[in-house]
């Protein structure tokens, strides 16, 4: 059952890219991602492979300025790993970087968490001034898009919170 959610959910989750116009998923890869990994390598995305979080952010800018429209994708440690390129890059800068974090900790319903990784998402990205959806168990997949639309419309970043339970998440 867990693979089948898995898979239901990286396939969704893959095309709601490709119909907004994504053209790249700059990612660090990892155990945890290989399903999706899997769906990526049959879509006409193309997944670009970081070595740190922090990365990402540069080569999804270079992207951008090449002309392409690259997603970034990580988990939310590694985007607060992220975090000096995200302030110092693609906000001053007002790239259009739709991001798609993983929001490792997540408790439905209103239940305290416990993992600082969630507890400290949704300030950071509020002091940083970064707008944010949540993509919930439930898992409103259009709000994928809506991240993307924004994130392009407004030339800043847009955050879209992946907080599915971790084993449909990658």
């Amino acid at each position: 059952m867990v693979q089948h959610q898995l898979s239901t959910f990286s396939q969704a989750l893959v095309a709601a890219l490709e119909d907004c116009g994504a053209t790249h998923v700059v990612s660090l890869p990892s155990t945890e991602t290989s399903g999706l990994y899997e769906v990526l390598a049959q879509s006409r995305l193309r997944l670009v492979p970081v070595c740190r979080e922090g990365e990402a952010i540069g080569i999804a800018a270079g992207l951008y300025c090449g002309g392409q429209k690259p997603v970034v994708m990580v988990q939310n440690t590694g985007f607060m790993e992220s975090g000096d390129s995200v302030r110092g890059l693609a906000i001053p800068l007002r790239i259009p970087m739709p991001l798609y974090i993983g929001y490792r900790g997540y408790k439905p319903g209103g239940q305290p968490m416990t993992d600082t990784a969630g507890i400290y998402l949704e300030p950071i990205l509020k002091a940083w001034g970064i707008k944010y959806y949540l993509v919930g168990p439930d898992g409103d997949i259009g709000l994928v898009h809506t991240g993307f639309q924004e994130a392009w419309e407004t030339n800043r970043p847009v955050a879209v919170l992946l907080a599915a339970e971790q084993e449909t998440l990658t």
